[in-house]
């Protein structure tokens, strides 16, 4: 009969003590999430291209557009260029801003020699289109997904030409012409590491007109008007510019 009382009287008390002994024990809160890394595309960067483009040349003189066309004689131009860049990116959220300026060695040539060998030049001469060299000054904008970046881009271009008026009776005229313009294009980058980035870029390139009042072969005057396609593969290195953690 003790026995059984003394259970009675230690359970009621362990039953007493329990709401205390809980009140001691820390409460049960959630894990805090794990952080997300986010790139961050701010920072100053170097780097290389290369690739190949396409030109489009309209030549005018004296004797005036040939049929409806804005042009006495049309050619085009076909070749690689490659070259250097250096920029600076700033982003705020998933926007993208900065400025990049490039130089750039160009073998993009070409002339109309076919149509003169098929004779329906309107003139007996052959004229042929070279882009030497060039370079660029900027802006870029563009949205960020975390390492990837979708990217515009637009400004100043300039060229450097080299222009080959040959007349089978005449002789050769060749000279140099340096045309400033306008490029625009856009692309795609990847952060490879949290350094390297690879990016692809279409960018189209007006340099305008050049003339040539007085050809030294004794060719009529002319002027030629210069655009072009170029499509590249690049490398850039960016300095700093931490991860950001995302909740």
């Amino acid at each position: 009969m003790k026995r059984i009382l003394f259970t009675a009287v230690s359970l009621g008390v362990l039953g007493l003590m329990s709401p205390a002994l809980g009140a001691d024990l820390p409460l049960y809160t959630k894990a805090p999430p794990i952080a997300t890394p986010t790139y961050d595309w701010s920072g100053f960067y170097v780097g290389v291209f290369g690739g190949g483009g396409y030109g489009n040349h309209n030549l005018n003189n004296a004797l005036g557009p040939a049929g409806f066309a804005n042009y006495t004689i049309n050619y085009s131009s076909t070749g690689a260029i490659a070259g250097g860049e250096a920029g600076y990116n700033v982003q705020s959220g998933n926007i993208v801003g900065g400025i990049e300026v490039d130089g750039f060695w160009s073998g993009i040539k070409g002339s109309d020699i076919s149509q003169f060998n098929a004779g329906t030049l309107p003139i007996g001469a052959m004229d042929a289109t070279s882009l030497r060299s060039g370079a660029t000054l900027r802006a870029r904008g563009g949205i960020a997904v975390d390492r990837l970046l979708l990217f515009f881009t637009g400004g100043w271009a300039y060229g450097d030409f080299q222009h080959t008026n040959t007349d089978p009776v005449l002789g050769v005229d060749q000279f140099t012409a340096h045309r400033s313009g306008l490029t625009a294009g856009g692309g795609i980058a990847y952060a490879i590491t949290n350094n390297l980035i690879g990016k692809l870029e279409y960018r189209y390139y007006d340099f305008g007109r050049y003339e040539r009042l007085a050809p030294l072969n004794g060719q009529i005057p002319y002027t030629v008007d210069n655009t072009y396609s170029v499509v590249t593969l690049g490398l850039d290195f960016k300095f700093g510019g931490p991860i950001i953690a995302k909740y």
